[in-house]
């Protein structure tokens, strides 16, 4: 029934100020429009709109990811933008917080300035 129609993502935030920041600037998504409940952002086709919000507790699970080619290559791009990946202590990670799933695919998380979780991984359909 909606398989034809476009998806669109979102993602609360508190400041909207610093999530502009972030996803236009150093994530470098095409920001699309700006009013005063929300930011719009082009996330290769899809429209990821950050929603201003007056209270905000971040899920522990992951809210947004990424499919990437060189996951190795992408952490070492967003580090050198100031992106700091998280290392969670209750799987087994390498030193650029890389876990490989069971299924080969190799996952990395880091967080907006929000909080929320976001991955990139690599060997995803």
């Amino acid at each position: 029934m909606l398989n034809t129609f476009p998806l669109h993502a979102f993602i609360p935030t508190l400041n909207p100020t610093r999530a502009k920041e972030f996803y236009g600037e150093t994530l470098g998504l095409p920001q699309i429009s700006e009013t005063p409940f929300a930011l719009e952002f082009n996330a290769n086709g899809t429209l990821l709109r950050l929603t201003t919000v007056q209270a905000l507790t971040p899920q522990p699970f992951t809210v947004l990811g990424w499919g990437v080619d060189h996951i190795e290559d992408m952490i070492g791009q967003l580090i050198a933008k100031g992106i700091y990946f998280e290392l969670f202590g209750f799987f087994e990670q390498d030193d650029l917080g890389i876990w490989l799933a069971p299924d080969g695919t190799k996952v990395a998380w880091f967080k907006d300035p929000d909080g929320n979780l976001l991955s990139i991984a690599e060997g995803v359909a």
